[in-house]
């Protein structure tokens, strides 16, 4: 689970509701179901008017990576792990990796080097693995612009929940108390529109978009690492190159981890 979506969540939240008690408002009055019915149902709508049934039926698979924290790989040891494999075939040849293969865990390594020790060409392998590469952006691309997309329509559901709150607000103009009741309920489907677009969609697309990008990094160093072990390159000179690859915080933790 990834603890600090959680806490960004969680405190979203409390800032809206802490703001609300501070200004004397009643936390009553989010309890409207008029108002989630626009924002939560009306999202869903407009999800379902802009992509395919089978892009949507993936979206709790896409929530699910959101979520999740598995499977994050540290690119400094993958770094390591292809270094010591070339040091391998340096010295045995290529067909000693193929006990090692069986036992890896990450699928895109295991698939390039089963193509290097079944012989194939470098250039099939590199055409394969990158368009494994690009069918992997597509899928986090798509996932992205779908929350992209609830981010954009929820805040104008809220203004038209706000609008629908108001014209029933109108029919009451001879009670005043409950005039006032009826406005403060309808600008509570504006806040939900503008807490649900910009605190919680778009928020989610730009971190599919961000582990999109990490996840392809990682990919490309494996494909390059992939590449030089087949090439039969030095082992240090395999290890620069894929360092180059790593953002400065991970480079400056492999150096360390190494001068260790």
């Amino acid at each position: 689970m990834d603890i600090f979506l959680i806490i960004g969540l969680i405190g979203g939240f409390v800032v809206v509701i802490t703001a609300m008690l501070l200004k004397g408002a009643s936390i009553a009055v989010l309890l409207s179901g008029e108002a989630v019915m626009v924002i939560i149902v009306g999202s869903i709508m407009a999800i379902l008017n802009s992509f395919p049934k089978e892009e949507v039926l993936k979206i709790p698979k896409i929530i699910g990576v959101l979520f999740s924290d598995k499977n994050k790989e540290d690119p400094a040891e993958i770094i390591a792990q292809l270094v010591e494999m070339s040091q391998t075939t340096r010295k045995n040849g290529l067909l000693s990796l193929e006990s090692t293969v069986q036992g890896l865990e990450n699928k895109f390594m295991k698939k390039g080097l089963e193509m290097v020790v079944d012989g194939l060409e470098p250039e099939l392998i590199r055409e394969v693995l990158e368009t494994e590469i690009g069918s992997m952006e597509e899928r986090h691309r798509v996932g992205a612009a779908i929350f992209a997309s609830a981010g954009g329509t929820a805040p104008t559901l809220g203004v038209l929940g706000a609008v629908i709150g108001l014209i029933g607000a109108l029919g009451n103009l001879n009670d005043i108390d409950k005039l006032g009741e009826s406005i403060s309920s309808a600008f509570i489907a504006t806040v939900y529109g503008i807490f649900t677009g910009y605190v919680i969609c778009h928020p989610f697309s730009s971190r599919l978009k961000r582990k999109s990008l990490v996840e392809v990094n990682n990919m490309n160093i494996i494909l390059e690492g992939i590449l030089d072990i087949q090439a039969g390159n030095n082992p240090k000179s395999i290890e620069r190159k894929l360092v180059g690859m790593l953002e400065p915080k991970s480079r400056g933790r492999f150096e360390e981890n190494n001068n260790n």
